[in-house]
């Protein structure tokens, strides 16, 4: 897949819309992981000293009420990137009118305009067609670079494009689809793919996919114990989808020889306030008790697996990360993969980057992804709206 990129535009003297992913983890006024502000700056500093007027639109948080319109107010991200670029940033508490439009037709080659939260329009989740229209009006052209929106049929990813002639994606999203789908087409073997989590009703067409194409899949983290159960096993009070137990039992029979369930599991009596935490065997959690993370036979197992792989996936903590007692699972894994010798190692987003950027092990990878629900539907060989609607070279 080779899609028009930002470089295949003449963005000299034009209005440029770019949807970025600016929703970031705050606290009030303060963010607490500019993260996804600087993976976007590429795209960002590309298009000012190339002379572009840019207006970027984002969404932050979900917006139901009022009171969420306060707290996901978009401002704050303007005073951000104004620290993190040289160009200058112009904060439009406006998502249509008069206010907008005059501060996108005064802009000068090389600034940017920060809109007000796409989501304080309710038609951008609905993706309103007259709302996708209306947005394309302020721009001569659109650049995607919201990875972890693309898997959104939303107004901003892909009613503005909709509407639009000149569109193509940024440098975010272009390395993200070269790098997923290097792994999803051409891996190179041995391709490994972890998956953890909590449900498996939040996997079944990665897992499904990626039984077609790795070499092996191993399996931890919370949707684990639904396997277990499947197979007969005791699960004290443990998480369960016991409407899934048939397809666990599937996915176990389609990926014998190359399916890897935990050999041994960190349990507790309690989840708020543990008294009693041991390591049983999987499948054999006495009743009161609850696995909180793969034990240490399974991360043994897990690493001899991993030996000499090529290729690796991972999203899903292996256990419940957030509490050290059962965060042993997830760091092993990950100290595992940053120091695998010659292996591409993929983080796809979600609570595994927050893992290993925690452990400081996040520049030992490959790559992380911006998105974890975008990459996941990758991985699943589902279409994304937001990238489908920008055409091949």
């Amino acid at each position: 897949m080779s899609k028009v990129t930002v470089k295949d535009l003449d963005v000299k003297g034009k209005h440029v819309i770019v949807r970025v992913d600016f929703n970031v983890p705050h606290k009030g006024d303060t963010i607490t992981d500019d993260n996804r502000i600087r993976a976007a700056l590429p795209t960002i500093n590309y298009l000012t000293e190339n002379g572009a007027k840019v207006l970027l639109l984002s969404h932050l948080g979900k917006i139901k009420t009022d009171e969420d319109k306060v707290k996901n107010d978009m401002s704050i991200v303007a005073k951000r990137l104004a620290e993190l670029t040289s160009a200058p940033v112009k904060f439009v508490n406006a998502t249509r009118g008069p206010e907008l439009e005059e501060a996108v037709k005064a802009q000068e080659n090389g600034s940017i305009v920060l809109m007000q939260n796409t989501r304080y329009e309710k038609g951008e989740t609905k993706n309103d067609p007259e709302l996708g229209k209306y947005w394309a009006s302020l721009g001569d052209a659109f650049v995607e670079d919201a990875f972890g929106s693309v898997h959104r049929a939303h107004a901003s990813t892909v009613g503005i494009p909709s509407n639009m002639k000149e569109v193509a994606v940024g440098f975010l999203v272009e390395k993200e689809l070269n790098v997923l789908g290097k792994a999803l087409n051409d891996p190179q073997r041995p391709f490994v793919a972890i998956l953890g989590g909590a449900k498996v009703s939040d996997k079944i067409g990665v897992i499904e996919n990626l039984l077609k194409i790795a070499d092996k899949v191993l399996i931890g983290g919370g949707m684990s114990y639904t396997f277990a159960a499947a197979n007969g096993g005791k699960i004290g009070t443990s998480l369960l989808e016991a409407d899934k137990e048939d397809l666990a039992k599937e996915f176990m029979e389609k990926g014998k020889g190359k399916l890897f369930l935990p050999v041994d599991t960190v349990i507790a009596n309690d989840f708020d306030n543990p008294t009693d935490i041991k390591t049983v065997k999987a499948g054999e959690i006495p009743d009161g008790y609850m696995g909180l993370d793969i034990g240490p036979a399974t991360v043994a197992e897990f690493q001899k697996e991993l030996a000499g792989a090529k290729t690796v996936f991972w999203n899903g903590p292996m256990g419940v990360f957030e509490k050290p007692e059962f965060a042993k699972g997830t760091e092993e894994i990950c100290k595992t993969l940053a120091e695998l010798d010659g292996a591409t190692t993929i983080i796809g987003g979600g609570d595994s980057a927050s893992a290993a950027k925690n452990l400081g092990y996040a520049d030992k990878f490959s790559h992380i992804s911006t998105g974890g629900g975008a990459s996941l539907e990758y991985m699943e060989g589902k279409e994304l709206p937001g990238v489908a609607i920008i055409p091949e070279k």
